[in-house]
């Protein structure tokens, strides 16, 4: 019910996932904590409060990799709200402030190589600029 009163703020993040790391796990059988754990694996925006931008229930979410425009969608078609998220997440973990929630990414999952530019927005809200080095 109070769920909203705890957040901080709003942004944008890219969840990188080292698919190599990944894939060995898989066909091991083994947990791929590490494919999604990695250095610099979850770059962020700055925080936008919500004391400025409220609780948006409509933005544009994007991704383009080197001016090419590779994601594209609305967090108004999440299939949770951000409420129902922390509800969830609640229910396994113990959050905290400074704890930062990635909610899901928009169809256009692909590969990153070295030189890669990446852009991600949250529009009207906030956005990413990172170079895979």
């Amino acid at each position: 019910e109070h769920a909203l009163d705890c957040v901080h703020g709003y942004g944008v993040g890219l969840d990188l996932t080292r698919r190599d790391l990944q894939a060995i796990a898989k066909t091991k059988g083994q947990p791929w904590d590490a494919a999604k754990g990695f250095d610099a694996s979850a770059p962020a925006s700055v925080l936008v409060p919500v004391a400025r931008c409220g609780h948006p229930q409509a933005a544009a979410l994007t991704l383009a990799i080197n001016g090419e425009q590779r994601q594209h969608g609305d967090i108004a078609d999440m299939l949770f709200d951000v409420a129902a998220i922390i509800h969830e997440l609640s229910l396994l973990w113990t959050l905290a402030p400074g704890d930062l929630i990635y909610t899901g990414t928009p169809a256009g999952v692909g590969p990153l190589v070295r030189g890669d530019r990446l852009e991600a927005s949250l529009t009207g809200i906030a956005g990413l600029h990172a170079h895979i080095t």
